[in-house]
């Protein structure tokens, strides 16, 4: 199933926060801290209507809390987020979204010893990235990854070319 990454207003969109608390249910229940900035940077991540990368962040949050925050914590935050599988680095575009079907359906993956995987189609025209959720791409992966005596533990797949709106 496809997931478009909703678009961002000025503040946080609806459906943002529920969002945002799965996620800090989801630390708590692995024994870590969604800490203020953390939360902060996901959210943002998660509003956007196209990934983001680090410095479009750190803009983003000098501009709400009216002060400037050192690239060093935007990224730690980034690095935390992606280890707890929240987000995602779209690494052709060296920016990041968020993982919306863990957060949206509560299952997480990463507690029961699941393979974490991302698929994304990347419009080259108007940089839109939306996540598929589809497990057959997965399922032929392991196939082919089993057969060589390899154990996936993570996947980001990445196709790029021309989405339905701009063709």
């Amino acid at each position: 199933m496809a997931r478009t990454i909703q678009t961002a207003g000025t503040g946080l969109p609806d459906g943002v926060d529920p969002l945002l608390d799965q996620a800090a249910a989801m630390c708590v229940a692995r024994a870590v801290r969604l800490t203020d900035i953390r939360r902060l940077v996901l959210g943002l991540v998660l509003a956007a209507d196209r990934p983001l990368g680090a410095y479009d962040l750190l803009e983003q949050i000098r501009t709400s809390r009216g002060r400037p925050v050192a690239p060093p914590t935007v990224y730690r935050a980034l690095d935390f987020l992606m280890e707890q599988g929240l987000i995602h680095k779209i690494e052709r575009l060296s920016a990041f979204v968020g993982c919306r079907h863990m957060l949206e359906s509560g299952h997480d993956c990463r507690s029961h010893g699941h393979v974490h995987a991302a698929q994304f189609l990347i419009c080259s025209k108007c940089g839109r990235v939306t996540e598929l959720d589809d497990p057959p791409v997965l399922q032929a992966l392991l196939d082919v990854t089993r057969a060589r005596g390899f154990s996936v533990r993570q996947t980001t797949i990445e196709a790029e070319g021309v989405c339905a709106a701009c063709a």
